[in-house]
C-alpha cells in the first residue's frame, strides 16, 4: 500500500496550492479518503474527508469555505485544493484512506508520509 502525497511548498499569505495523492496497493474506491495535517509542536488534526463515491465531503471548520477535497478514482488520486492560506495553515499534510464511513484519526487504515506547506511571507 503507498500513498504518496505531493504539491506542498512555500506559499505567501492569500495564496493557494493544490495538494494531490496518488493511491496504490488497495482498492482505491472501497476507502473514504482523509486529508489530515499537523501543524509544528501540534497534534494531527482532521482537515477534510470525502466519501468512496465523493458524493460526501466534510470540513474542518478552520478550513471551511477556503479548502475543497475531490477525487478521481479512475487515477486513484485524491485532491485538496487550498485557497486563501493563512500562516496557521502551516503544517504537514498527510492522506489517509478508511474502509468505513468514520473521520476519526484512530479508524484510518492507511497513511501517506505527508507533504508541507508553508504559510509564510
Amino acid at each position: 500500500v503507498q500513498l504518496q502525497a505531493s504539491g506542498g511548498g512555500l506559499v505567501q499569505p492569500g495564496g493557494s496550492l493544490r495538494l494531490s495523492c496518488a493511491a496504490s496497493g488497495f482498492t482505491f474506491d472501497d476507502y473514504a479518503m482523509s486529508w489530515v495535517r499537523q501543524a509544528p509542536g501540534k497534534e494531527r488534526e482532521f482537515a477534510a474527508g470525502i466519501s468512496w463515491s465523493g458524493g460526501s465531503t466534510l470540513y474542518a471548520d478552520s478550513v471551511k469555505g477556503r479548502f475543497t477535497i475531490s477525487r478521481d478514482n479512475a487515477k486513484n488520486t485524491v485532491y485538496l485544493q487550498m485557497n486563501s492560506l493563512k500562516p496557521e495553515d502551516t503544517a504537514v499534510y498527510y492522506c489517509a484512506a478508511t474502509y468505513g464511513s468514520s473521520w476519526s484519526l484512530d479508524g484510518m487504515n492507511y497513511w501517506g508520509k505527508g507533504t508541507l506547506v508553508t504559510v509564510s511571507s
